[in-house]
């Protein structure tokens, strides 16, 4: 059976890519898609009947099958209202929206107690795969490594740093036993003085059209070492939420999934 899909922000980037993948697979059925009020002519002219569509979330879920799963990829604010809307109404959800307040993250984490919800703040299996490798990274390396964070984003993302270098970041963290809040810096200016020995530098940088760019640099006496990966189209996390989607069909709630439980 074809998994049904209804996806949040579908006028957004992501989850335009996401529609249009969906239509040309044989193993999900599009049926709705929910924008703003202001997107929603824009989106119904685009599927052109192909599925419902609708500017209020809670009156399209009553119309869809029991085999549904939610995708949203849009702001904290509009998934956090998207992960309300689904409880206790048996939806999965998949969400890919960066940028959450660390009370938000909580919020979710409570919410997935009751109810089958899947988080991210990225969705291509690289990334993730890196964050495995990372720790053996840190500690075969040693202390006397600096660790740095430089990630590249399109200049209309709103956050920064990226949820994914933060993540990049709390991996590196708990591979030395530090807590990120408390030994990140995300902005050097003037006469800051000598590197902290307990510091993880992120830093963002905004332009143009690039989807995504991350480098975690080791920097030690007489070598530095570079991890990179870059993500050439969207499609590679549409993809990823995709996947996601598929494996929340009939998962149990009790926590708040993510990528790493996907691949395990």
């Amino acid at each position: 059976m074809k998994t049904s899909l209804v996806v949040v922000g579908g006028n957004g980037r992501m989850g335009r890519t996401i529609c249009d993948l969906a239509l040309q697979s044989e193993r999900f059925t599009l049926s709705g898609v929910v924008d703003s009020p202001s997107s929603v002519a824009e989106v119904s002219l685009r599927m052109m009947g192909k599925c419902a569509v609708s500017d209020n979330l809670d009156d399209l879920l009553t119309r869809m099958p029991e085999n549904t799963v939610l995708i949203d990829f849009t702001a904290p604010d509009v998934s956090m209202h998207s992960a309300k809307a689904v409880c206790g109404k048996g939806f999965p959800l998949v969400i890919g929206t960066t940028g959450f307040s660390a009370e938000q993250l909580g919020e979710l984490e409570e919410m997935a107690r009751t109810h089958p919800l899947f988080w991210s703040s990225n969705m291509s299996i690289g990334i993730n795969v890196l964050r495995k490798v990372l720790p053996d990274l840190v500690k075969a390396l040693g202390p006397d490594y600096d660790m740095e964070i430089m990630e590249i984003h399109h200049k209309h993302k709103k956050d920064s740093p990226s949820g994914t270098a933060l993540t990049l970041g709390r991996t590196l963290a708990d591979a030395r036993g530090w807590e990120l809040e408390k030994v990140r810096c995300s902005s050097r200016d003037g006469i800051i003085g000598e590197r902290p020995e307990e510091q993880i530098g992120v830093q963002a940088l905004r332009g143009g059209d690039v989807v995504g760019v991350h480098t975690v640099y080791f920097m030690g006496p007489g070598e530095r070492i570079e991890v990179s990966h870059h993500a050439h189209s969207r499609e590679n996390f549409a993809r990823g939420a995709l996947r996601a989607a598929e494996w929340m069909v009939g998962r149990k709630a009790g926590k708040l999934y993510s990528v790493p439980d996907m691949l395990a």
